[in-house]
């Protein structure tokens, strides 16, 4: 929580802003007190660029809004709720939903990493907010640690700061040619400019369930270069502490959106890590491990209908010398062929 004050700066003649609770490069977010109301609200003052032309400003500004307002019909318990959208001398404020905790960022600073459990027990409800975000054709695009709270008290996981969210059909803030977001925790179909979906969030849930367990994301580096060639193409270095949590991470982080673990997939390992201690593998790759088990099966039993051939070809009592196999009765044991989540540095 922030301890920087206002002189009680009143906007739109109702919501009073008292202390600082946070700063980004989207704006300042005010503890503030919603006087009509009673009640403590959080409002975000949205940043606007002065070096911008009036039109150029109001239409910014008039974007900022259109977004606000979509994000502000979501409706689930772990998505940050949306009160109010106000404009105050030419400034748009979002009046949030005042949430009594530190975010996850937070959270680590202070106490260290969480265990595998609470990781798992974050990505559920975080994966709850994301299929109603996208479900209403909303995308995040900057889930960080940073960006989810932790109520004090119940616990509750509340995701927040929809600043870069893109909607459906609507122009955004971030089409102007610059990028916003965190590297680190951004897919690399949306890195490379290849485009975007709800697969990017996925990849982003991935990259924080790794930070949650270690401290920080994998693809942490000294310099921006770094951080870009670890998310296009270096090898995962995924955390020792991230085990328990393998395959849904692996999943996750697939570099190809078309074959990366969806929200059902992901939601489904989480929840069975969180009743059995143990992460059931993706449904994607069940089926070929049932398939290889049967095509072992067969190879077996097709060699041993093969061995019997051979030792009646020889002396008939199984004493004689062994005779060697032809062409077309050797057998090749197949090769399980790694699936894609579980491929190091895939390029996709």
């Amino acid at each position: 929580m922030g301890t920087e004050r206002t002189g009680g700066r009143v906007i739109a003649g109702r919501y009073r802003l008292e202390t600082v609770l946070g700063r980004g490069g989207m704006g300042v977010v005010w503890r503030a007190t919603d006087e009509l109301l009673g009640r403590a609200v959080a409002v975000k003052e949205l940043a606007l660029d002065d070096s911008l032309s009036a039109d150029e400003a109001r239409r910014q500004r008039d974007r900022t809004l259109r977004e606000a307002r979509a994000v502000a019909q979501l409706r689930h318990p772990q998505v940050i709720g949306v009160h109010d959208v106000v404009a105050h001398d030419e400034r748009p404020y979002l009046v949030m939903e005042f949430v009594d905790g530190g975010s996850l960022a937070d959270r680590i600073a202070a106490h260290g990493p969480v265990d595998a459990h609470e990781a798992a027990r974050i990505g559920v409800a975080l994966l709850g907010a994301l299929r109603t975000a996208h479900a209403a054709g909303v995308l995040h695009r900057d889930l960080k640690p940073a960006n989810v709270l932790v109520e004090n008290g119940t616990g509750r996981v509340v995701l927040t700061d929809f600043g870069v969210a893109q909607v459906a059909g609507a122009t955004t803030l971030t089409e102007s040619g610059s990028f916003v977001g965190s590297p680190e925790y951004t897919a690399p179909e949306r890195m490379s400019g290849a485009g975007t979906g709800a697969a990017s969030d996925l990849w982003s849930l991935g990259a924080l369930l790794c930070a949650a367990v270690s401290g920080e994301s994998p693809f942490r580096r000294e310099s921006l270069g770094a951080v870009v060639h670890a998310v296009l193409s270096d090898d995962l270095r995924l955390p020792a502490q991230a085990a328990p949590l393998l395959p849904v991470v692996r999943g996750l982080l697939e570099r190809d959106p078309q074959r990366r673990l969806d929200a059902t997939g992901a939601e489904r390992m989480l929840r069975g890590f969180l009743d059995t201690g143990r992460t059931p593998e993706p449904e994607r790759q069940a089926p070929r491990s049932r398939l290889l088990v049967a095509a072992l099966v067969a190879v077996t039993a097709a060699a041993g209908v093969s061995a019997a051939v051979l030792l009646l070809d020889g002396d008939g009592d199984g004493g004689g010398s062994p005779a060697t196999p032809s062409p077309s009765t050797s057998v090749s044991t197949p090769r399980a062929t790694p699936t894609p989540s579980g491929e190091e540095g895939a390029t996709g």
